[in-house]
């Protein structure tokens, strides 16, 4: 009877080694973060957020930080639908409010950074733009981002306060496809923001232009209610709205909230 007596407990204890270890696995180890964030993410966050994602799997070892970048409407409109992410970051609170509207957020969304939009024309500006005025010429090819886009909806704030009317050649569905018509030559010029202009690099040219002032987009970020792995997404928002985030972010061109 002992012998039997002994050999139940030590089956007790494999068993409850097994579930400790399966919870171990599933990340529930409490502080640590572990196993795959999914990050949606304005089109405009893509350099900053790559940087700060490599930064956060060296940090956290066995995390894995993916991306779905594009324009804030799309993924606001995926995320209603049900799109498994963790994390939302988008490009203005209009575009948040969707998501919030729908109670898709979990907690009150928090502005991490601002962003200015910027003219962008080919390298060495042949047009010789220097206002956004110049955009109206005739015969310049401009793009714009589409209205729904939070890029589109500054630009037409700032042609309003200017008193301007524009028709451009194309609207884009985010700021990367607006500014790419001008890298490829395709565009005389775009209206995107001062991020992208300087993550271009040598590939364009930049003009500011006063009117910008009167269409700063707010950067909302926010947890999300059905997140897959809110731990990480914890982890991974703090990262962002960290001194060391917002150097990685003000050094992309990105203002303070």
């Amino acid at each position: 009877m002992l012998q039997v007596a002994g050999a139940s407990a030590a089956a007790l204890l494999t068993l409850s080694a097994c579930s400790s270890a399966t919870g171990s696995d599933k990340g529930s180890s409490p502080g640590k973060p572990s196993g795959t964030v999914t990050v949606f993410a304005a089109a405009s966050l893509e350099e900053s957020f790559k940087t700060l994602g490599k930064r956060f799997e060296k940090e956290h070892p066995g995390t894995k930080v993916t991306f779905n970048f594009g324009g804030s409407d799309t993924l606001a409109a995926s995320i209603t639908s049900g799109a498994p992410a963790d994390v939302f970051a988008a490009a203005s609170t209009k575009t948040m409010a969707t998501v919030t509207d729908q109670q898709d957020a979990a907690g009150t969304p928090a502005t991490f950074v601002r962003n200015r939009l910027e003219i962008a024309t080919p390298p060495g500006n042949p047009d010789r733009i220097s206002t956004l005025k110049d955009l109206t010429k005739p015969g310049l090819k401009v793009v714009l981002c589409d209205k729904t886009v939070p890029c589109g909806a500054a630009a037409r704030k700032a042609l309003d306060a200017g008193g301007l009317k524009l028709t451009p050649v194309s609207y884009e569905q985010d700021v990367k496809s607006a500014l790419t018509k001008v890298e490829l030559k395709e565009a005389d010029a775009a209206v995107v923001y001062q991020t992208d202009v300087r993550a271009a690099g040598d590939k364009v040219a930049g003009v500011n232009f006063p009117e910008s002032a009167q269409a700063v987009n707010d950067y909302p970020i926010a947890l999300l209610k059905n997140a897959p792995n809110p731990k990480a997404a914890k982890a991974f928002i703090a990262l962002v709205r960290s001194a060391e985030g917002h150097k990685v972010l003000s050094r992309a061109g990105f203002l303070k909230p």
